[in-house]
């Protein structure tokens, strides 16, 4: 299984290190960290989202709403379930289980 990571300043990585521990080599992990300064309003998310996504399984530990609710679209027109904890999105196939 395929699962890529999307987080901002090292939100995820916990997370990712969990994965790592307890999924053992059951796990395809690829993370994509979004570092650099953002303003509060962002118009099109799509500009810092990778072109495509090839994955199982997406794990959103975004900060900014914008790039999750983007992020959330992009992945519902693909056919991708992602899980964001502790978002409040309702986009069929995104889990927001809480935090």
């Amino acid at each position: 299984m395929k699962i890529l990571v999307f987080q901002q300043s090292n939100s995820g990585e916990s997370k990712i290190a969990g994965i790592r521990k307890f999924g053992k080599d059951r796990f395809d992990l690829h993370m994509v960290s979004i570092d650099v300064p953002l303003p509060l309003v962002i118009d099109d998310a799509r500009e810092l989202l990778p072109d495509d996504i090839d994955a199982d399984l997406v794990l959103d530990f975004l900060k900014h709403p914008d790039l999750s609710y983007d992020l959330a679209q992009l992945c519902r027109e693909k056919g991708i379930p992602v899980v964001a904890s502790g978002k409040k999105m309702k986009i069929e196939g995104v889990a927001t289980p809480p935090t």
